[in-house]
């Protein structure tokens, strides 16, 4: 497949820790779809205020939003806590407003799901976070990695063991990929909605 320009990929990671494990598989993942020709840029959260704390003109606010809208894609990667998501990660996501004027950031974009977690395998995570993104009206991919027992499954420079973990988060991206690449053309399409088309001819129509 020919195409313009490569697919945009934007990483978030639900973690602060020096060894992040959610920062890892993320880290993994974007090298696997760097090479099957994506772009990747990463968001680091640090500094990023919790939600309503600050104005939405803070900086990191402002660089979250600026990535968001240069993405064609997203990858959501969260460690598991409680049974949930980080709240470093809902924090993230609860920054991106559904519209920002006449622009809407996260609709018809696509999005890969992603968790680890240190005991046995479970998707919590992923679970709210395809809520999420549902919400935020993103075409989330059917496919999605779990990490579990994570702190067993990387080597000490960062990178994935080998596994069948490893495999699936190939899988992910490469279903991202894929979806990114065929729904370019036709996000307006689908993501054209008949009450919006109402909503905005009422809005035309002459006041007598």
């Amino acid at each position: 497949m020919t195409f313009e320009y490569k697919p945009r990929i934007l990483f978030l990671y639900g973690s602060l820790r020096e060894r992040s494990y959610s920062r890892l598989l993320a880290e993994e993942a974007a090298r696997i779809i760097e090479e099957m020709g994506a772009e990747v840029r990463f968001f680091d959260p640090r500094g990023l205020p919790l939600h309503g704390a600050e104005p939405d003109t803070h900086p990191k606010v402002q660089e979250l939003r600026t990535l968001v809208l240069w993405s064609e894609g997203q990858v959501w990667s969260s460690p598991e806590l409680h049974g949930n998501i980080s709240g470093l990660m809902k924090t993230q996501i609860d920054w991106v407003p559904l519209t920002l004027g006449a622009i809407r950031p996260t609709q018809g974009k696509t999005l890969a799901l992603m968790q680890v977690s240190g005991g046995s395998q479970s998707f919590n995570a992923v679970n709210t976070m395809r809520l999420l993104g549902r919400w935020m009206r993103m075409f989330t991919i059917p496919n999605q990695s779990s990490v579990a027992k994570a702190y067993q499954e990387f080597h000490e420079d960062g990178t994935l063991k080998d596994s069948a973990y490893r495999d699936r988060v190939i899988d992910v991206m490469e279903e991202l990929y894929k979806f990114t690449l065929l729904l370019r053309d036709k996000v307006d399409h689908l993501t054209d909605r008949h009450s919006e088309r109402k909503a905005e001819a009422s809005k035309k129509k002459p006041q007598l």
